[in-house]
């Protein structure tokens, strides 16, 4: 029996207008081999420290440690159980990733159209070899190609990255990991360029779960024992410089809001002790984070790394999901935000320091054109990320363009970066915005607002140089 193939046009995202179609096909075929750089994301360093790792099977690899499909089977009411999640609890899922698998490919068809449909069919067919469109007939066929391509050593996580071009990538790692994996594969010899990115919201949000156990672990892989908040200043600084060592280019925060606020060292002691001593309200949250966002760009001006700030993700709406199987498991929903008076305070002070890199991201789009892209075509210590997250899309890139291009332009954006936390998507991600990117210039080309010349320039920098020198690579 015959199953309908993959089809993917060599000009898919492009205009159907043939003018314009020209165009984006010339500046898509001079950016497609480019070297990727990768400077934020997710993959688990380990992958890359045991020259011979796995990734087990299909099931292992593509659906359980993807949040954006198992949200989509979710939100069809098949429980994450049945997809193998595990349970905080211990309590019983599917382990049979066959049967797994089978789900997944019953319900293949709900991610046509969607930003992960797109990237999983350019995975199958050309990462994996895959002909076939996945269906439920030949499910269990695709796997058994899928587990064979597996075996092999072409598919051990060093060689993928030499396979995908990968210049550069970055992990995110908590303030208080100890970076051994990223130490063993600078030991191994391999000559992969992978760096860790200091992530401190576990040990900065004091409303997280679990904050006074990360402010014990700061204490001990710091060497200080964090009993007041200059003791606590301190051991983030050591911290950081740990991370600049083992080859950090970067910083990470993640902020409901981007308000920011410069407590004295007497406020903001008093609001750690409340919150060691597990008394901290909502209130004081805010306002320490938002004096943590000031003392992390302070610190940025002064260690040279590049700060990232993502802005207006809800986390774990569903308490269901969170209670039963942890944070980040697809229940983070977008909010409204406002950055024009939220950073003031950070830009008054730190803004027009030329030393200070901030990238910023939001999932509020209406702020682009309002503030974002206003605020970054004035302050030099400003740029914009790309398109994040739910936004990671072919409109959401084509919609980000139109919205921040005139005000900001494009040497004010930080190029791409696909944060993902799976490792075959990432040259198909990179791949999509190249094409969008490159259809987007060519319409800027036959309305004549700019040339050839000039777009061919402007995409070479969207898919390599900005990215390189926003994050000093």
């Amino acid at each position: 029996m015959s199953h309908p193939a993959w089809n993917l046009s060599p000009d898919r995202f492009f205009s159907p207008e043939p003018s314009q179609r020209r165009v984006a096909r010339m500046l898509y075929e001079s950016v497609a081999d480019l070297p990727i750089i990768a400077p934020h994301g997710h993959v688990d360093p380990r992958v890359f420290a045991d020259p011979d790792y796995s990734f087990g099977d299909p099931t292992e690899m593509l659906i359980i440690p993807d949040h954006y499909i198992f949200r989509m089977l979710y939100s069809r009411g098949i429980p994450l159980e049945a997809l193998g999640i595990p349970r905080r609890d211990g309590g019983p899922v599917e382990t049979d990733h066959r049967r797994i698998w089978q789900i997944f490919a019953d319900n293949f068809y709900l991610f046509r159209g969607t930003p992960t449909g797109v990237w999983l069919a350019a995975e199958f067919s050309e990462v994996f070899g895959v002909e076939e469109k996945l269906t439920s007939e030949n499910a269990q066929a695709i796997y058994d190609q899928i587990q064979e391509k597996l075996a092999t050593p072409e598919f051990r996580p060093r060689a993928l990255f030499e396979r995908f071009n990968i210049e550069t990538l970055t992990t995110t790692d908590a303030a208080t990991d100890t970076l051994e994996y990223h130490q063993a594969i600078r030991a191994s010899g391999w000559r992969g360029d992978i760096r860790p990115t200091f992530r401190p919201d576990a040990a900065v949000n004091i409303d997280a779960e679990g904050w006074r156990d990360e402010i014990r672990r700061l204490g001990e892989v710091s060497g200080i024992e964090v009993t007041d908040v200059a003791r606590y200043i301190r051991a983030l600084e050591q911290r950081r410089a740990f991370f600049k060592e083992m080859g950090a280019v970067a910083t990470d925060h993640a902020a409901l809001t981007a308000y920011t606020e410069r407590l004295s060292l007497r406020e903001a002691d008093a609001i750690f002790q409340r919150a060691l001593a597990g008394r901290a309200d909502a209130e004081d949250a805010r306002r320490f984070t938002g004096h943590m966002i000031m003392e992390m760009a302070r610190m940025s001006i002064e260690d040279g790394l590049v700060m990232q700030f993502h802005v207006g993700a809800l986390r774990d709406h569903n308490p269901l999901i969170s209670q039963r199987f942890g944070p980040n498991m697809g229940a983070d929903i977008p909010v409204q935000s406002e950055f024009t008076r939220n950073l003031k305070p950070l830009l008054y002070a730190y803004g027009n320091d030329a030393r200070l890199t901030l990238i910023l991201f939001t999932l509020d789009e209406s702020a682009y054109s309002r503030e974002l892209a206003p605020l970054a075509g004035h302050y030099p210590a400003l740029l914009l990320g790309p398109p994040w997250w739910f936004h990671d899309s072919i409109n959401g890139m084509i919609r980000y363009r139109n919205l921040v291009h005139e005000t900001a332009g494009l040497y004010n954006t930080a190029g791409f970066n696909d944060d993902t936390r799976a490792y075959p998507s990432i040259p198909v991600r990179h791949d999509v915005w190249r094409r969008v990117e490159s259809n987007w210039l060519a319409g800027l080309v036959v309305r004549g607002i700019i040339d050839e010349a000039d777009a061919r320039d402007m995409a070479r920098a969207s898919a390599y140089e900005l990215a390189k020198a926003a994050y000093r690579l």
